[in-house]
């Protein structure tokens, strides 16, 4: 069997574009994958084209291979960003093809499901209404009242620290903004109580001082995790505040930590207690199953990150399923009606878990229709942007 064509689209959704590709080959079988990443969306979708280019003429059930092949060749070009995303999509469409040709759903493929019901985490769930704690309260009852276990929000995005297009130069936060953040953290967990897990993502947007001073703050609220208190350019910085915020606050990271050399000094250095690699970025279903195994030799949970599009979020959930450590998967709670019909099955979204059916592969293929029909808001093709 050799691989004949790789067609892609660019595909509006509620944040960015989404990136899907179909793989087709000789013998009729055909396997669909998502390689999203934002910002910079026409850069990852030309690199999926280059990428589908590259793997015309491969056997598809040589995943690894062809994994290993493009990770090496593009290497040089750098070992993530844009053509890691190219490779994540190719990898998530190589194995939804082959399982699909055995006739298994993708998680049997991944060594079979310890469940097949996936918690799912809200995000994208606060965007009615304006940005006041009360907003956030009254929203944050309909995710409870919905049967999702936890929501996340970022509460220092709209405390004014952005001045137009230009992020306060020292990433800082005014005493008046510190305070503002934590009201709207405290009108959160005071609405939807105890019992429900609550995670706060800071998007490595607050220097050091600042990311201190929050997790402390916000430590009485009995937050699940404190998400990316710190770009991934260091693992140092990271372990310096580790060691300095309350031992009760959790530390989420990963979803710009590409692949499982991304993660390994995270893992080696204890400084984070979940670890939240995204699909569409880390090296696709092949590469996030080898993360979640080595940070199950570190006790460490797995909570993939997952603002993408319905491949991202079947394929995250397959990987899932097949977890020992699997914790929670994000899930975009608001999102564009197209989102369930640009594949052939909508998403079974059901008491805030995604149920998966044992249809093979991913259990979807893409409906070029509804993809042409919602063109990404900004396009490459044949060279040219439009």
């Amino acid at each position: 069997m050799k691989i004949t064509d790789v067609k892609v689209w660019s595909v509006e959704g509620i944040k960015y574009n989404w990136t899907f590709l179909k793989i087709y080959t000789d013998e009729g079988y055909t396997g669909v994958g998502e390689s999203t990443n934002w910002p910079g969306s026409p850069i990852v979708e030309a690199a999926t084209l280059h990428v589908g280019e590259r793997i015309i003429g491969q056997n598809p059930m040589r995943t690894d291979f062809i994994w290993t092949k493009l990770y090496r060749d593009l290497n040089w070009i750098g070992p993530f960003g844009a053509s890691l995303c190219a490779i994540s999509g190719v990898d998530m469409a190589l194995l939804d093809l082959k399982a699909k040709m055995l006739g298994i759903p993708l998680y049997e493929l991944l060594g079979g499901a310890y469940r097949t019901s996936i918690p799912l985490y809200a995000n994208y769930w606060f965007t009615s209404g304006g940005h006041r704690a009360e907003d956030y309260a009254a929203q944050a009852v309909d995710v409870k009242k919905a049967g999702f276990s936890g929501l996340k929000f970022d509460p220092f995005a709209h405390v004014n620290y952005l001045y137009g297009d230009h992020l306060s130069t020292n990433l800082s936060l005014t005493r008046i903004q510190q305070d503002r953040a934590y009201d709207l953290c405290k009108a959160v967990r005071e609405a939807v109580g105890y019992n429900m897990d609550m995670m706060i993502e800071t998007h490595a947007m607050l220097n050091l001082k600042t990311a201190i001073v929050m997790a402390e703050r916000l430590a009485e609220f009995d937050i699940t995790w404190y998400e990316e208190p710190v770009g991934p350019e260091s693992p140092e910085t990271l372990k310096a505040l580790r060691n300095r915020i309350d031992s009760k606050v959790s530390i989420c990271v990963g979803e710009r930590h590409y692949t499982r050399y991304g993660i390994r000094p995270i893992l080696e250095k204890n400084i984070c207690d979940i670890i939240m690699p995204d699909i569409t970025r880390c090296g696709g279903p092949s590469e996030f199953k080898r993360m979640a195994t080595m940070a199950e030799a570190y006790n460490i949970l797995v909570a993939p990150h997952n603002p993408n599009g319905p491949l991202s979020t079947l394929a995250s959930a397959h990987v899932c399923a097949s977890l020992p450590n699997f914790f929670l998967q994000e899930f975009m709670l608001k999102d564009v009606p197209w989102r369930d019909q640009v594949i052939d099955h909508p998403l079974d979204i059901q008491n805030g878990q995604i149920h998966l059916s044992d249809r093979p592969g991913l259990g979807v293929d893409l409906v070029e229709e509804e993809m042409n029909a919602h063109p990404g808001i900004r396009t490459f093709r044949d060279g040219f942007y439009v």
